[in-house]
């Protein structure tokens, strides 16, 4: 979804965080899609629930009926250690080492792009939102006061920026970049309590998908595991095929740019193809904010064994879209509703274009314009599934927009609502010419309601990467494939990120440099790379008289031997039971309803239960805190 190709290649210390305001048209990309919740929600939240006097550094810490004032020294000693001193010890089940590492993150920005985009989300009604949910956890405080502790920090990080002089390592270390221990520093009032049982429920919905995917991927691995074989690799060299290497064919490939008078559309495609073509088109779409190249390195791959490739670009969602973001967007209305209908119409368009064969490109003898192959990334994936003939659910996506917090969204979470105001309570983008789909790391969530997946009518493999924060695996991929009918493929790859996949050219893209959104690229990835190359190229010759030939690279044993010390590989067309009853069970831990609240909430009533029964002035203090311990010390249900 999130891809910055080739603009603007930062190099050196705090790349990100020294961009230029001539940059910001593209640069402020970077807060209000990949910091969304992340960048607001975890610098704003920690800055503000833990926030402490700049005379005393201390904060006051309540739970029930325990308060504890401490001294900021042993928040920051247990952010950088993980140690908690013997007043934080009694607080343990909530200042989790997830939260000590969050607590010293530093978010690498441009402070005047950061406060610009801070002001305007503040004006929107999920800004409004946001504070009302975090004012919950700070007893006392008002929103001005959370957003001077923000604004404080930013204005004194723009003091100190010169743009000449380059910070000094200890100046680099110490006190440039902003943190949320360093915005709690900055907090203007002299006392502030912690309510860290609302804190601990915001902080649970606001990591739900990187928790709900931690909690997932050791299941994941273990029930789609096979039984090892120390000569498995040998077995596939018998085949006398390696589908990870190259094809013998020297690539042909060729520009065009096609316009579209009806929509008004301009689309630049790449063509790929090698001197004896066979099978299927297969067609590659891109995901949000990229472009025709995001994998070159496939179509090049599959043009190399006699494939023809086009990748074609969506131009109301490439990566020029990133200069026409303005700041006070909501972050849903930052995609234009109609992308979620453009896009499948643009890979028709192309479909017809080349069956008029207007180019003069031969197209009978080199594009199977009526067997299609849809390859899509992210919101390509999106694009892909529609055209195979899944169904979008509006009615179904609307109340999930309207009804689902701002806290503990993921990136593809706001991006999806963008459809919600199409006109519509269905919409279908089914295509006879695909025979197909692969959707890797795709946006679905809420787009196709709770039976839209269930009208697909082609074979669709669908790719998973468990590190994926911006496409999140529960939500987006694991719990939509088992609506999916029959046939159908799951490609689950461990410790691959989002865009894991994209062409090593994209390696120095902005996303790849951000201190937030940590993604997997480059050089290290290409284990990835060639894990598509050899699984994808297996798959669409399954549409070919080489089926049988490519049949076993499609087996959860050959997916196994793509694995390495970094990622580890499985395939499967059906999950286990096992599987889908934790992955159910995940999906409701900590669900914003009444009878599936989080642990903290959960603690919260309990407390609030206890006393509406008793009478407080009967019990002395050792007796409250006694009982409050006890029902602190229960494991979370």
């Amino acid at each position: 979804m999130l891809a910055f190709c080739r603009i603007h290649p930062l190099r050196g210390k705090n790349s990100v965080s020294r961009l230029k305001m001539r940059d910001a048209g593209r640069a402020r990309w970077l807060i209000p899609v990949q910091n969304v919740p992340l960048l607001f929600l975890v610098g704003l939240f920690w800055g503000a629930i833990a926030p402490a006097t700049l005379a005393a550094d201390q904060l006051v810490l309540q739970a029930g009926p325990l308060s504890e004032t401490i001294a900021l020294a042993e928040l920051e000693h247990f952010s950088q250690t993980g140690e908690l001193s013997a007043d934080l010890e009694k607080w343990s089940r909530l200042l989790t080492p997830e939260l000590g590492e969050l607590l010293g993150q530093e978010l690498a920005l441009e402070p005047q792009i950061a406060q610009q985009f801070l002001d305007d989300l503040f004006a929107t009604r999920d800004g409004q939102r946001l504070l009302e949910e975090l004012h919950q956890a700070l007893p006392g405080s008002s929103p001005e006061q959370i957003q001077a502790s923000l604004y404080g920090l930013l204005n004194r990080e723009d003091a100190n920026e010169d743009p000449g002089v380059e910070p000094s390592e200890d100046n680099s270390s110490e006190d440039s970049g902003i943190t949320p221990l360093r915005l709690i520093r900055t907090y203007p009032e002299t006392m502030l309590r912690v309510d860290l049982l609302k804190a601990s429920a915001i902080a649970w919905r606001l990591n739900r998908p990187r928790w709900q995917s931690q909690a997932l991927r050791p299941m994941i691995e273990r029930t789609l595991a096979t039984n090892p074989s120390t000569d498995a690799g040998s077995n596939f060299a018998q085949l006398g095929i390696d589908p990870s290497q190259p094809g013998p064919q020297a690539v042909n490939q060729r520009s065009l740019t096609l316009w579209d008078h009806h929509r008004q559309r301009t689309i630049a495609v790449e063509l790929y193809h090698g001197e004896a073509v066979r099978g299927p088109l297969v067609v590659l779409s891109h995901g949000f904010a990229a472009d025709r190249q995001f994998m070159a390195y496939l179509a090049e791959h599959l043009a190399s064994h006699g494939l023809s490739v086009a990748t074609l670009e969506h131009p109301g969602s490439n990566v020029n879209v990133l200069a026409q973001i303005a700041f006070n967007q909501e972050p849903n209305e930052v995609l234009s509703a109609a992308e979620f209908v453009d896009r499948p119409r643009d890979i028709q368009f192309l479909l017809n274009e080349l069956e008029r064969d207007r180019a003069g490109i031969n197209r009978k003898q080199i594009f199977n314009t009526q067997e299609v192959v849809v390859i899509g990334h992210s919101l390509g994936g999106y694009t892909a599934l529609a055209l195979a003939g899944a169904e979008l659910d509006l009615r179904a996506l609307r109340e999930f927009c309207q009804n689902r917090s701002p806290l503990g969204r993921a990136p593809a979470d706001w991006l999806q609502c963008s459809a919600a105001k199409l006109p519509h309570r269905t919409l279908g983008f089914r295509d006879r010419r695909v025979i197909q789909a692969v959707a890797i790391n795709p946006l679905i969530g809420e787009v196709f309601g709770p039976e839209g997946l269930q009208k697909l009518e082609t074979p669709v493999m669908i790719v998973s990467h468990s590190a994926d924060t911006v496409t999140p695996t529960l939500e987006h991929q694991l719990l939509p494939f088992e609506q999916i009918p029959t046939p159908k493929q799951f490609v689950f790859i461990s410790g691959a990120t989002h865009m894991s996949i994209t062409d090593s050219n994209n390696s120095n893209s902005p996303v790849a440099q951000s201190s937030l959104v940590q993604e997997l690229m480059g050089p290290e990835a290409e284990p990835v790379r060639q894990t598509m190359r050899s699984l994808l190229l297996a798959l669409v010759n399954q549409q070919t008289e080489q089926a049988p030939q490519y049949r076993p690279f499609l087996s959860p044993a050959y997916a196994q031997t793509l694995s390495g010390d970094r990622f580890t590989v499985h395939l499967t067309e059906t999950l286990p039971p096992a599987l889908l009853q934790w992955s159910h069970w995940v999906a409701r831990w900590g669900e914003e309803q009444p009878e599936q609240v989080s642990w903290g909430d959960r603690l919260a009533n309990r407390w609030q239960t206890l006393t509406e029964r008793w009478q407080p002035v009967r019990y002395c203090r050792g007796q409250l805190d006694s009982i409050f311990t006890r029902l602190f010390e229960q494991e979370p249900v």
